[in-house]
């Protein structure tokens, strides 16, 4: 892949919020071209994603998993959603509260209107969804090659 040539232009802007980029760009021990560029690259992502495109995302729901049949239904509808389920993480937060991590991929219009229908669902008490255009659409993951161990630590 052929590098993208940088170009430089000139950006207006108050005075006073100039002076909170910089603040932005001290704390991150970065440039005024980096913190800009990926301000741009995020706005460029969530206007694609706006679209209806190939994409990745995060679903996190906090629910009571006493709520009657909760449980149930959150499975049923991960199951037909298929193989835009991806991955999920499941954490009990405390005797009542579970903490579920859904990592999706697929078009971002479907999955939008998916996570609605689950973060509405009674007992879904917090959540939220990130959408990212997918960095690989056409690719398939076939796992030719190897990995390296994954380590997980328990305890505290």
């Amino acid at each position: 892949m052929a590098k993208d040539e940088l170009v430089r232009f000139g950006v207006a802007m108050e005075k006073s919020l100039l002076a909170e980029l910089d603040a932005i760009v001290e704390a991150r021990d970065v440039t005024r071209s980096e913190v800009l560029r990926d301000l741009v690259r995020a706005e460029v992502g969530r206007s694609q994603v706006a679209r209806g495109i190939a994409c990745v995302a995060t679903l996190t729901l906090v629910y009571d998993h006493h709520v009657r049949e909760l449980t149930e239904r959150l499975n049923e509808l991960q199951h037909k959603l298929g193989d835009k389920v991806r991955s999920t993480l499941h954490v009990h937060l405390d005797e009542h509260r579970c903490l579920e991590v859904i990592i999706l991929r697929g078009r971002s219009d479907e999955l939008q209107r998916v996570s609605e229908r689950l973060l509405a669902t009674r007992g879904v008490t917090h959540g939220g969804l990130e959408i990212v255009p997918d960095p690989a659409p056409a690719h398939e993951h076939l796992h030719a090659h190897a990995h390296a161990p994954v380590r997980v630590r328990r305890g505290g």
